[in-house]
């Protein structure tokens, strides 16, 4: 009798698949414009890719007191930018670069200006993939990434 319920239950673990892999996001080329003294905010891009649909929602930095996802557009040849509050969707194995011209990180309410050499803690903030820490390098923009 021990046994038939030893054996059932050990099947009915097996059926369930045992247990599932938390989806994760990882991360590439974290970096982020220098800044002139005195400046509030500044811009960090990076690109992510996500083991499972997913969503970025949020992100902070000691050095700043906010970190916004933002977005640039054109409407009527006018560039705008605002923040994407809903966040910024990841589909699973896509990889998503926010990068001068797109989507970035705005960091709003600098502690001081960040200075080309150093690096920035950025703590990427998802739906369902725990938190991720990356280490931004400040640095300037390379090839086609010169504007903002």
């Amino acid at each position: 009798m021990m046994k038939r319920l030893l054996l059932s239950a050990l099947l009915g673990l097996a059926a369930c698949g045992g247990p599932q892999t938390p989806a994760t996001v990882t991360t590439a080329d974290a970096w982020c414009r220098p800044t002139p003294n005195g400046a509030r905010a500044g811009a960090c891009y990076l690109t992510l890719t996500a083991s499972a649909d997913d969503r970025l929602v949020g992100a902070a930095t000691s050095r700043a007191g906010e970190i916004q996802i933002h977005e640039m557009t054109t409407d009527n040849g006018v560039m705008k930018m605002g923040e994407m509050t809903d966040g910024l969707p990841l589909s699973q194995g896509e990889a998503v670069a926010l990068e001068p011209g797109g989507v970035h990180l705005m960091l709003i309410g600098l502690t001081g200006p960040l200075v080309a050499g150093e690096t920035v803690p950025l703590t990427l903030r998802f739906d369902k993939a725990p938190e991720v820490v990356v280490q931004a390098a400040v640095r300037q923009a390379t090839g086609g990434h010169a504007g903002h």
